[in-house]
């Protein structure tokens, strides 16, 4: 296998009118003949694998990477949908986005890949996929911008993103599909006198700009938190961080500013960085840097805490892909508890997690853990029309899944501390849903609340929410 790397990185926009109507605005027009002069770049170099960060695509518990190997549908953006539908037919690498999920892993990230028939793929990743390979010459993959996220994780992130590069030996091109300053007008503008939003705006933009001409890529990732608080950045300017922590934290860049525009009052630029090594200048470290995530509040390195420091950070120049024999490093988090006889989770988290002598577990339903029906039937229909349900049927099956999920990680129904219920017709199924629980866990006496809700995330009824005592034995392993 050869030696991985990534080639260049690129700073493109994603909003949709330079694909869609260039015509319709001078500034559209310029942006998309940046984005054909960047394409004519890439398709110069060796590149084998387009690496995205989109911050349109918004994920919020972890970070998703896309693996299907052929998505295709026809998206439509719920804000410019009167710009016209985007039909796409995109190649996926696979096989590099389970290699990232495993390096975010072994990273403490919570990541997972997504594969199935019409995930939506966002409005970004397809304005730059479209324009940036319209042929689709070079395989993609895409990885989300979770939106609590601050500057540690999203490093960790783009980590990652460098170990799977080298432990798949992909000859990368890193793309950020992020705009600089993010102030859309909110009432209708004549697109012939389109500006940047904000006067402050546009200065910090230029500001931006200037300092990426030069090659200092790391010192636009330390000057994120100024620019967002001085002006309306994009996410925070998430994408500057993992294209720094992929790339390399440093000033080593030769850097190319094609355009900068506004688009519906947002600062569009594309710029392009080439690793080389000469610096443009020293960078000053002012932010902490991070190689293991450690949780909200414990992502610094491991002097910040006793059980940090037992726990070594990996050798940043080795992957973790390649190093996985080796302990974890991030041992001391709270154990997470996968259950097979448990309803799958419909999202990248899981089933509990242990954290001390207590158990919390994810929001928990009724569906079943071999086949994903709902006893007493779905609430609505594929169509989504509303049908007749059996919330008796709904609430027994979940408290039973609940129960699959506590005895797994070597506790019960009976050490219930906490109980939050969802329900989506209050009214209509209190009353039973009470008598049920009470057969369950009303000698239990855990306290409670139950919460009326518009809708859950799959067609049920009902949705526990539980924190339990974990007592003396640790989760048991399961898969």
């Amino acid at each position: 296998m050869s030696e991985g790397a990534v080639l260049r990185g690129y700073i493109v926009p994603g909003m949709p009118h330079p694909l869609l109507v260039p015509e319709r605005a001078p500034a559209w027009r310029a942006v998309r003949a940046a984005f054909e002069a960047v394409r004519r770049e890439i398709e110069s170099t060796p590149a084998d694998l387009l690496l995205l960060y989109s911050t349109q695509w918004i994920s919020i518990i972890g970070h998703q990477i896309q693996a299907d190997p052929e998505p295709e549908w026809v998206h439509v953006d719920p804000e410019w949908h009167a710009l016209g539908s985007m039909p796409y037919r995109f190649r996926m690498d696979a096989e590099f986005g389970h290699a990232y999920e495993t390096a975010a892993r072994s990273r403490g990230l919570h990541a997972r890949t997504v594969a199935y028939r019409g995930f939506p793929i966002d409005t970004g990743s397809v304005v730059a996929l479209r324009l940036l390979d319209p042929e689709n010459r070079i395989p993609a993959s895409i990885v989300s911008c979770n939106m609590y996220a601050d500057r540690g994780e999203t490093l960790v992130l783009g980590k990652a993103a460098a170990d799977a590069v080298r432990a798949t030996g992909r000859r990368c091109i890193a793309v950020a599909v992020t705009a600089l300053s993010n102030r859309l007008f909110t009432e209708p503008i004549d697109p012939l006198q389109d500006h940047v939003s904000s006067l402050k705006d546009d200065e910090w933009n230029r500001k931006i700009l200037e300092i990426l001409g030069e090659g200092r890529l790391e010192d636009v990732s330390q000057l994120a938190r100024e620019v967002t608080l001085q002006s309306n950045a994009d996410q925070k300017m998430k994408a500057f961080w993992w294209l720094a922590a992929l790339m390399g934290q440093h000033n080593r860049y030769d850097g190319r500013v094609f355009e900068y525009q506004p688009i519906w009052g947002t600062g569009a630029a594309l710029v392009g960085l080439a690793p080389t090594a000469r610096a443009a200048a020293d960078p000053e470290f002012d932010e902490e840097d991070v190689d293991v995530y450690r949780g909200d509040r414990n992502v610094l390195s491991a002097a910040n805490g006793a059980a940090a420091a037992e726990q070594p950070a990996p050798d940043a120049a080795e992957s973790p892909v390649l190093a996985a024999t080796k302990p974890a490093a991030t041992a001391f988090l709270p154990a997470s508890v996968h259950v097979p006889t448990a309803p799958r989770p419909v999202g990248a988290y899981a089933h509990a997690r242990r954290a001390g002598e207590l158990l919390f577990l994810a929001g928990i339903g009724p569906r079943d853990a071999g086949t994903d029906a709902i006893p007493g039937g779905p609430v609505r229909d594929a169509e989504g029309r509303r049908r007749d349900y059996d919330i008796e049927a709904q609430t027994r099956a979940c408290i039973d899944n609940v129960r699959h999920i506590l005895e797994a990680a070597g506790s019960s129904l009976d050490r219930v501390l906490d109980v939050t219920a969802f329900l989506i017709d209050m009214d209509r199924d209190f009353a039973t849903f009470n008598r049920v629980y009470a057969e369950y866990l009303g000698h239990v006496e855990a306290t409670r609340t139950t919460l009326a809700v518009s809708a859950l995330p799959t067609p049920i009824a009902i949705e526990l929410k539980v924190v339990a005592a974990a007592g003396p034995r640790p989760p048991r392993e399961s898969s």
